[in-house]
């Protein structure tokens, strides 16, 4: 299926309201080599349209391990419960960082579901980058 084109005036709203990072691992648009992606919440397959309230923005990373979900099992639970949704959702309420500022600790159902779903505590090559990152100063970020 063909991918939707966002016009350019929702695309900088949108941007503008994530300011400008990612709603899952909060990568900075400015450390991230390549266009942070405006993705569907709720995707098109899943019947999501391209309105604002339903766009955020999301690393390439993170948007493909969440392709079309909208929900995952809790690893601690086993119940299957609703991905984070960062248009929504407090960051900060559903995850943390970890001492060392390189993993996502998820602190509720949602979060942890999160976090496995999208691999946001094991994906080798984000915790590779999140190491660089931690060791300039650039992260993690406070203001969460």
């Amino acid at each position: 299926m063909p991918r939707e084109t966002v016009p350019a005036e929702l695309a900088r709203r949108v941007r503008e309201a994530a300011r400008h990072r990612c709603g899952y691992c909060l990568s900075p648009q400015r450390l991230v080599m390549a266009r942070l992606e405006i993705e569907h919440l709720l995707p098109v397959s899943h019947g999501g349209p391209t309105e604002e309230w339903n766009l955020w923005l999301s690393c390439p990373l993170c948007n493909r391990h969440k392709a079309d979900r909208i929900s995952a099992a809790d690893p601690e639970t086993c119940q299957r419960v609703p991905l984070f949704n960062p248009r929504t959702q407090k960051w900060g309420e559903h995850f943390r960082w970890s001492a060392d500022g390189i993993r996502v600790i998820g602190l509720t159902p949602t979060g942890r579901a999160t976090v496995a779903a999208l691999h946001l505590d094991d994906d080798p090559d984000a915790l590779v980058v999140r190491t660089y990152w931690v060791l300039a100063g650039w992260h993690p970020p406070t203001d969460v």
